[in-house]
């Protein structure tokens, strides 16, 4: 057998944003962060995910802390360290498609605050909707790399996401990342992947999974052996369940391999030591669920994310109508390929799991039809790789005009009307594109801001344990 190349892994360290954001509700405040940062710093992580997904919202909302100035105490924090976010394509960090001028101007902030390694990715996959965020991102001298959200179906082959990789590359993004976030990916699935993807391009190739459905870190072990180049792992306190597998046990599984990723694990320890009490607090006061820590192997089943699936039981629970949750899992499936077989993940997984609870709920199909699900079906989110089902289609939207293009070619400038709006507030230029993506949740924050730095006693942040989805 021929001698293997040594080819160490990389590993990102997702603990400061999706390993709180599955856990914990993206809950961890900056203070909770910064005294940790000066050993996390002297690891050689190829990255710190820190940043983006719900951090931003939530950072607002029920921190009452500004994410910019989160980000701007990271980056001094982190001398030697690559920092890593989120980017939703065109709805940016929100749920709404947001012109390209709002799309390009975001970016350019998020380098020059610190970020250096951009994550993107499109809830259908469609690239129209990740051009302009990596060509932004190519113009600020950062790092665009496109995240395909992985999902399964006939559509899904090898050849689609190898011919994928090659127009990830022509499009000018850095490096392709497979985003499994409901844990779908198998482990010999992964070899077969990362081949076809190293066979289309010559792009980097990143995996980040969750824990899910049980299988990530075999996962990530046969994705590593068929030549992935990074994987995502959280520190062990915030890994495993929804989160993803823990950097230790990737760390020693790799040791003495040709794939040694040389982090020192007295050094992880001692991160571990520091965050281990985050955990315990979170168990007591019940911020953290027991539930989202063991194995949902329905997730394989149904292709459901852990988010979604506690986000239907708490809607039939509403309903008072529980005993329709088996049926509601079923239509699911149903309803996605009516939708084009778009993969789970926000906001299709919120979109396509309302939908089926509606269908479920009035005994009729589409009897009741979401504003979302229509917009999707208008062609509003972009296109799916595979056709709506045409009754379907016509049932919930008529006759009314299909959107074939970009969507985003449709929306006019933005920028200007949000410095309008946002004047009396604006305290630095970032503002406005917080104003942008929430304008209630920053109008609020805005005057709370005005409150403290006036000394008068303002609201209380809001502590409601709201889970966001990834």
């Amino acid at each position: 057998m021929a001698e293997q190349v040594k080819k160490p892994l990389k590993i990102t360290e997702t603990v400061l944003r999706d390993a709180h954001q599955s856990l914990i509700a993206t809950r961890m405040t900056t203070e909770d962060m910064l005294p940790i940062i000066d050993k996390m710093d002297k690891v050689g992580y190829h990255s710190v995910e820190c940043w983006g997904g719900a951090t931003f919202d939530a950072s607002l909302r029920f921190l009452k802390e500004d994410p910019w100035e989160r980000l701007r105490k990271l980056r001094d924090g982190f001398k030697n360290t690559k920092l890593q976010m989120l980017f939703r394509g065109q709805n940016i960090l929100g749920y709404n498609h947001y012109a390209d001028d709002v799309v390009e101007y975001f970016v350019q902030k998020s380098i020059a605050n610190g970020i250096d390694i951009i994550r993107i990715f499109d809830c259908f996959n469609d690239l129209r909707n990740l051009q302009t965020a990596v060509k932004a991102a190519n113009k600020e001298k950062g790092h665009a790399q496109i995240a395909l959200s992985y999902t399964l179906g006939d559509a899904y082959t090898l050849d689609y996401w190898k011919e994928t990789a090659k127009k990830i590359e022509d499009m000018g993004a850095d490096s392709i990342c497979i985003k499994d976030m409901a844990g779908l990916l198998v482990p010999y699935k992964a070899t077969e992947l990362v081949q076809a993807l190293k066979d289309g391009t010559k792009l980097p190739i990143q995996i980040h999974t969750h824990y899910t459905s049980g299988v990530a870190s075999m996962t990530y072990l046969k994705a590593v052996e068929a030549g992935a180049d990074v994987i995502d792992t959280a520190i062990s306190p915030f890994s495993m369940g929804t989160s993803q597998p823990a950097t230790e046990v990737m760390v020693e599984t790799f040791k003495g391999t040709p794939y040694d990723t040389g982090l020192d694990q007295n050094l992880l320890a001692e991160i571990a030591d520091y965050f281990r009490p985050m955990r315990e607090k979170a168990l007591e006061t019940g911020l953290m669920n027991p539930k989202v820590l063991g194995v949902n192997i329905k997730t394989l089943l149904y292709q459901v994310p852990g988010g979604m699936l506690s986000n239907l039981v708490s809607q039939l629970k509403e309903a008072k109508q529980e005993d329709k949750y088996q049926a509601v899992l079923e239509e699911i499936p149903r309803v996605r390929k009516d939708f084009g077989e778009p993969p789970l993940v926000t906001p299709s997984s919120q979109i396509v799991g309302t939908q089926a609870v509606l269908n479920v709920l009035q005994g009729e199909r589409y009897k009741m039809v979401t504003k979302e699900s229509k917009k999707v079906l208008m062609g509003e989110f972009g296109q799916t790789v595979k056709p709506f089902n045409a009754e379907v289609q016509k049932k919930c939207i008529g006759d009314e005009k299909v959107i074939t293009c970009r969507p985003a070619d449709l929306i006019e400038p933005q920028l200007p009307k949000f410095e309008k709006e946002c004047a009396q507030w604006k305290q630095q230029d970032e503002d406005v594109l917080t104003y942008a993506l929430f304008p209630q949740v920053a109008k609020d924050f805005f005057e709370y801001r005005e409150a403290q730095q006036t000394k008068v006693d303002p609201k209380s942040a809001d502590k409601e344990n709201k889970v966001y989805p990834v």
